[in-house]
């Protein structure tokens, strides 16, 4: 079966063409959020074979398998690396008008060369081509990265993280620029107070601070997000079901933490309020430092416990919630702007339900300081598909601009994925060349080839200021 990506691949007018081509396709790329692991890019690894690089980690594939009836031993199990790739590829053909069809079919061109769709018949074959190439320097961790024209990526990183790998690739020149994100999630996930008090004794070892109170915890983080600071640290992440806001303080902080160190159970309002204040504080640090905070809500996670349990977090058992967003998002970011301490700020919704109200929300805060200064961000996770993101550029057309948007991510944990870039940019020409073609915009080459680099490069390059 012969691949249908071609150059017009989702461009279905002569005008998108010529944006795509001439203004998105050469642009470099700025991965300003995903998940993959600076020691893969410090020590450049060589992978074995295309299932180490494509299917370790990626729970997208995971679900799809498991969807399809696939046994767990050939997704997570203890088959051969082979044994996976080859009930992947049973999977493939079956996976239409999901983005993973689309996502497989452009990562084995951009990579490999290979026009084929990947199914069982051809399986061996591919498998045995692509180990071959894998073993190529062109291939490794950073080879796979520069092959998509990669200039500059960010990962996600927990305070207590040494930032080894990172000082290791600043030192080298011949590796990708890779920018650690501050992700202090863990420092305030106080339901588990077992947990928490762990988590507190690693990050007293790092910070070097004892943390008997809640000023010393944070005193801790600010150590940390200098310590990032020093590391090219420029963005924060937090990772929220739904964020928190209490008018008044209702409850001592202090002695809250205090009731968690002696390992006390909290209600669920106090969890909320402990969540509160200390997001806020960090929120502040991150304007006082002049950093990018970045809030992913909406996700309801490890819904499947018996899973969980054996096979952990982050293994394919998340999903859309739908939590209420508006007025704690209102309040938070009302609370830092009343007293001018609101950094630049991208927010992500999971719940499509919420992408008017996200949309408008930042509206709200955009101050003229900054150009862009409230994002609302890229289509995330389960709305990152063609439909999803046509949805997510629609709604930022409509309600604020989207000539100042910065443009697509990966969010991924593959070094495979960034084709997802190219999957953005042709679907955003599409857009703005049927506008062009319905008379709804001027055919305006120059004008709108610049909104488009802009969007794809200029943007984020000039939003971050990474260097």
């Amino acid at each position: 079966m012969k691949s249908f990506i071609n150059d017009s691949f989702l461009l279905q007018s002569d005008f998108a063409k010529t944006l795509y081509h001439n203004y998105a396709k050469s642009l470099p790329i700025i991965d300003y959020h995903n998940h993959l692991s600076p020691k893969q890019i410090a020590e450049d690894t060589q992978f074995e074979n295309i299932t180490q690089v494509w299917l370790y980690g990626d729970h997208y594939k995971w679900r799809a398998m498991r969807a399809f009836g696939i046994d767990e031993k050939y997704i997570t199990g203890n088959a051969t690396d082979k044994e996976k790739f080859l009930k992947w590829a049973e999977v493939v053909p079956y996976t239409i008008k999901n983005p993973l069809f689309h996502w497989t079919a452009l990562e084995l061109k951009a990579y490999f060369d290979i026009d084929d769709i990947l199914t069982l018949e051809n399986a061996d074959e591919i498998y045995e081509k692509t180990s071959k190439i894998l073993q190529q320097k062109s291939h490794s961790a950073n080879g796979l990265l520069k092959m998509q024209n990669v200039e500059s990526l960010c990962t996600t990183d927990d305070p207590i993280d040494s930032l080894e790998h990172h000082i290791a690739i600043q030192e080298d020149a011949s590796k990708v620029k890779t920018f650690p994100t501050f992700r202090p999630d863990k420092s305030f996930a106080v339901e588990d107070a077992t947990s928490y008090n762990e988590y507190i004794s690693k990050l007293e070892k790092v910070s070097k601070i004892s943390i008997q109170n809640y000023n010393d915890l944070l005193k801790a983080l600010e150590n940390r997000i200098q310590f990032f600071n020093e590391n090219r640290g420029r963005l924060s992440d937090h990772g929220f079901e739904q964020l928190y806001f209490f008018n008044e303080d209702i409850y001592d902080v202090n002695t809250l933490f205090d009731k968690v160190k002696s390992n006390e159970v909290l209600t669920d309002e106090e969890v909320a309020f402990f969540k509160f204040k200390t997001v806020i504080e960090l929120c502040k640090m991150y304007h006082t430092i002049g950093w990018t905070q970045q809030f992913h809500l909406g996700a309801i996670r490890n819904n499947n416990k018996r899973l969980l349990d054996e096979l952990g977090p982050d293994t394919g058992f998340d999903s859309i919630g739908d939590f209420s967003q508006a007025k704690a998002l209102s309040g938070v970011l009302n609370k830092l702007d009343s007293t001018s301490q609101l950094a630049k700020t991208i927010v992500y919704n999971l719940n499509p339900a919420d992408s008017e109200v996200f949309a408008t929300m930042v509206g709200n805060f955009n101050d003229g300081t900054i150009k862009g200064k409230m994002q609302y961000g890229a289509a995330w996770w389960f709305l990152d598909q063609k439909d999803g993101i046509e949805k997510q550029i629609n709604t930022l057309s409509n309600l604020g601009l989207l000539s100042c948007f910065v443009g697509m991510l990966t969010d991924s944990r593959s070094f495979l994925s960034f084709p997802r870039h190219e999957y953005f940019r042709r679907i955003l020409c599409n857009i703005i060349g049927a506008d062009v073609e319905n008379g709804e915009l001027p055919a305006d080459e120059a004008f709108l080839g610049k909104i488009v680099s802009d969007i794809c490069y200029n943007n984020a390059k000039n939003y971050f200021n990474f260097n």
